[in-house]
């Protein structure tokens, strides 16, 4: 069964507050009837063709909210229909080698109603109604706080994602001013990379909907209730502030270890060259004298032999000191 939850509320004129009514709501197709001051909260999950059609007759959904509610590739927005207002928010669920995977929750928001449309998300929302049932005054609210409470509760579920994807973007980090990336970690990084753009693509309209929500004039929204949709508007802010901010730590550890590599050879060519160097003088020397021609100057001199060893141990001493002063060696 896909219905998940199906209750009513109604006010309690001894406690000025909004409790559950006791007993499931009926969802036979017939026009609902809700006291005033009361409203129906529906949860679907998946549901199939049957039970959307029961909901659609029993609360009179537009067709074409209806039709995006079920489709679970819509982008997040706000559409207001004569009867309702239709909020699609968008949820990330983090899988093994940080592969995000996304699901959809459409809400249809009368005066009296609110129903929720769930696909390919895991995270329920009976935390968040039993959490409301248990405070009767912020239900007194209306159906629009409902919104807000699951709305905060899809975006909340974007944080523990962050903190992971933080986490590793910064052990990566770390890992690459010692040593420099080798392929496996390079090919994680550009995984990292695609996965945080296509989160910036799918869940960055979450931003302009719940900005909407708090700052739009809506038929189905109290204004009072407008700077509940403000915290969550925060919330969205800080989230795609900090996916930018991994994204910016990724390309950096690319540069970053690129430029430290870079030195490193740099220093690595310069010993070389230095070493060069050295082997070159007694090298050019003694390929000078290692030549059999009859008539050289100091060929038959005594000392010569004392001399070319001399010369080799001064120049290359005199190289030597000066590498290691400019730091070549």
């Amino acid at each position: 069964m896909t219905i998940i939850a199906a209750r009513r509320y109604v006010q309690d004129p001894s406690h000025q507050s909004t409790v559950r009514q006791p007993g499931p709501l009926s969802l036979d197709g017939s026009p609902c009837n809700v006291p005033e001051g009361g409203f129906d909260w529906v949860g679907l999950c998946e549901p199939t063709p049957e039970e959307i059609d029961l909901v659609t007759r029993q609360y009179g959904l537009h067709p074409l909210a209806v039709e995006d509610a079920i489709n679970p590739q819509q982008m997040p927005k706000v559409d207001v229909y004569q009867r309702h207002l239709f909020v699609v928010a968008r949820t990330v669920t983090l899988g093994s080698g940080e592969v995000l995977s996304y699901g959809q929750t459409a809400f249809f928001l009368g005066a009296d109603f609110i129903i929720s449309v769930r696909y390919g998300s895991s995270r329920a929302h009976h935390d968040v109604r039993r959490t409301l049932e248990a405070d009767p005054e912020r239900l007194s609210e209306g159906a629009d706080y409902v919104l807000h409470a699951v709305l905060d509760f899809v975006v909340d579920g974007y944080m523990p994602i962050m903190d992971r994807l933080e986490s590793v973007a910064h052990g990566m980090e770390e890992s690459a001013i010692d040593t420099f990336p080798d392929q496996q970690t390079i090919r994680r990084i550009f995984r990292l990379r695609r996965q945080l753009r296509g989160f910036e693509r799918i869940i960055g309209p979450m931003e302009e909907v719940c900005q909407r929500l708090a700052e739009a004039e809506l038929a189905m929204i109290d204004p009072t209730a407008r700077i509940w949709f403000r915290d969550v508007l925060d919330h969205v802010r800080r989230a795609m502030a900090r996916m930018r901010a991994v994204k910016e730590t990724l390309a950096a550890i690319v540069e970053t270890a690129s430029l430290l590599e870079q030195h490193r050879q740099g220093e690595m060519t310069r010993q070389l060259a230095a070493w060069a160097g050295l082997l070159a003088v007694p090298t050019a020397i003694a390929g000078v004298y290692g030549m059999n021609f009859e008539f050289m100057p100091e060929l038959h001199w005594r000392y010569g032999y004392y001399f070319a060893l001399g010369l080799i141990a001064t120049v290359c001493g005199f190289l030597y000191l000066r590498f290691r002063r400019i730091g070549w060696l």
